[in-house]
């Protein structure tokens, strides 16, 4: 099976633009396309994961990624999505996210001479002269199109920036401008991005010509993907400091039922014949095929040793074992103490398994919190020293474990 035919047995194309086209280019290694991150936060989440996976399956069939990162698009920001105008962030915030990016993604895709590039696009986009854009670029660009766009049209009504109308022509600049440069032949992105991404495609025909036209193609990731990202936004972290292996590992030992095969198809590498034999496991087979699915995730992301560390750390506890010793901890020190003990709504938020007192008070009350496998039954609980020293395993619903401990 050729790479592009594997793309979709594996259920991550959704729209193209010239299927044979992008066909041909990619089963031969002759793909030089880009895909666009922009820098929102200090580190990737699994929104993020089907297109690193993406880049790195087709990397390994002798295609050229561009990983672009957004540094002159974040300035602007995404409608895509949004019910409301993204926070403005600093020049200095985002030219930190791109680095806290680069560092991540090279778990993924080589980069190097002949292989995969990153670039960024401040690098273009800030030095742009404002009347040049409306006279060389807005020229090309019909607003009576831009707003029939799915992104523009779910913000007419609560209202749409004009700093957010232009972000459409700024991502097709990037595709005209990595085309140019580059030699970028073909982009990727996800359902919300196909008016965005349409038009790249149109810009270079515009400015180009019919034949450059031929030479610009687009994919679109597959809608599942994106649930995926919507789903886990800004709560899973591909950084071990801000979602532990463990945690990690939890996270996809959780999907639903209904999304397991769906997600070892997309995201893991196992062959396809392999996946294909469990399309008829059910029952306590799910929980096996959730097993596989994060070990081999975490696997990629934190590497083999953490994904081994994860899944014993998770078979200890949920056999009901004693071995905590992976389980994600946090040290406390004296001078958290009041009186020589720390409060179970205090521990919670010290621990990060609620981020309010408020939040805290409405789990223990819920009876949803647990102290070394007995049910907190009261919000003044509190904890000792001496209890610390020996560690206290908190229990957040059925899957969320984090211990407690001082020195």
């Amino acid at each position: 099976m050729k790479i592009y035919e594997e793309l979709v047995a594996r259920g991550l194309i959704a729209q193209v633009t010239n299927e044979e086209e992008i066909k041909e280019m990619i089963d031969n290694g002759k793909a030089t396309f880009y895909i666009g991150f922009d820098p929102t936060a200090d580190s990737l989440h699994v929104g993020h994961f089907m297109a690193l996976c993406l880049m790195k399956r087709l990397q390994m069939a002798g295609n050229k990624p561009i990983a672009l990162i957004g540094g002159g698009t974040a300035m602007v920001g995404d409608p895509s999505g949004r019910t409301d105008m993204r926070s403005m962030m600093t020049r200095e915030t985002i030219d930190h996210n791109c680095a806290c990016f680069k560092k991540q993604m090279e778990r993924f895709i080589e980069f190097g001479e002949g292989k995969a590039q990153m670039v960024n696009n401040a690098d273009w986009l800030l030095d742009l002269n404002y009347v040049d854009v409306l006279r060389e670029v807005g020229a090309c660009f019909s607003v009576n199109n831009m707003l029939r766009a799915e992104c523009y049209k779910q913000r007419m009504e609560k209202g749409l920036s004009f700093l957010e109308f232009n972000y459409m022509i700024m991502q097709s600049y990037d595709f005209y401008y990595l085309f140019e440069k580059y030699g970028c032949n073909m982009q990727f992105g996800g359902n919300d991005q196909w008016s965005n991404m349409l038009g790249g495609t149109e810009l270079i025909r515009r400015k180009l010509g019919k034949d450059a036209h031929a030479m610009t193609i687009t994919l679109l990731l597959n809608s599942e993907g994106k649930k995926m990202g919507k789903t886990a936004k800004g709560a899973v972290w591909l950084d071990p400091e801000k979602t532990s292996p463990f945690d990690f590992f939890q996270y996809w030992r959780n999907v639903a039922d209904d999304d397991v095969l769906k997600c070892i198809r997309m995201l893991t590498f196992l062959p396809l014949e392999e996946i294909n034999a469990m399309d008829q496991w059910e029952g306590s087979q799910l929980n096996t095929a959730k097993e596989i699915l994060a070990y081999e995730l975490t696997k990629l992301v934190h590497g083999e040793e953490e994904a081994e560390k994860a899944r014993t750390a998770a078979k200890a506890l949920f056999a009901g074992g004693a071995d905590d010793a992976n389980m994600p901890t946090t040290e406390l020190t004296v001078d958290q103490l009041n009186d020589g003990k720390i409060a179970i709504l205090d521990l919670m938020m010290v621990c990060k398994l609620a981020p309010s007192k408020s939040e805290a008070r409405r789990l223990v009350q819920q009876g949803g919190v647990f102290a070394n496998d007995e049910k907190v039954a009261a919000i003044d609980a509190c904890f000792t020293e001496e209890q610390l020293k020996a560690g206290v395993k908190l229990r957040k619903g059925k899957k969320v474990y984090h211990k407690a401990v001082m020195q």
